[in-house]
């Protein structure tokens, strides 16, 4: 660092050290799922969320959302699967998100997920995404914003 405190040697190679490397500013990836039953279950094993929307059909056609629906996570975990495969891809976490669900998803409802980078940091392997999930009638279901670490995973030269 100078006097003035800011860095004077170069930023670090970090993102060819990443298994996909740096993505561009208007990438996009997308997966498409389609809800069950046992992914509920599977959800509510993790995490305890039982509540009757996901598992008492009388009910819940009595709600305001006509049917059983699956949890928010199970909607927002397919960003999580677009992020860590496909878009940063291996070894991305989400930093901070900033989602809004706007639409419940039913359950054997198909569902498509998209990031799209809106930017990417020089110094650090850390990208924002905006982030969607649509049902097949293209309504949307979830929306917001994103950010991610890539973790680089592949060794530096000196250390091979």
């Amino acid at each position: 660092m100078n006097t003035s405190g800011k860095r004077t040697e170069p930023v670090p190679a970090i993102w060819p050290r990443t298994i996909k490397g740096r993505p561009t500013v208007g990438a996009a990836a997308e997966r498409t799922r389609r809800t069950s039953t046992r992914d509920v279950e599977i959800f509510s094993e993790m995490t305890g969320d039982r509540n009757p929307l996901h598992y008492d059909a009388e009910l819940a056609a009595a709600s305001p959302f006509g049917r059983m629906i699956v949890q928010g996570g199970i909607t927002s975990g397919l960003l999580n699967a677009i992020v860590a495969e496909d878009l940063p891809g291996p070894g991305t976490v989400f930093l901070a998100t900033e989602w809004r669900f706007l639409k419940a998803v039913g359950i054997g409802d198909e569902i498509v997920g998209r990031v799209e980078v809106t930017s990417v940091r020089d110094d650090k392997p850390i990208c924002t995404l905006a982030t969607i999930v649509r049902n097949a009638a293209g309504e949307v279901c979830l929306s917001g914003n994103a950010v991610t670490y890539t973790v680089p995973l592949r060794p530096t030269l000196s250390s091979v």
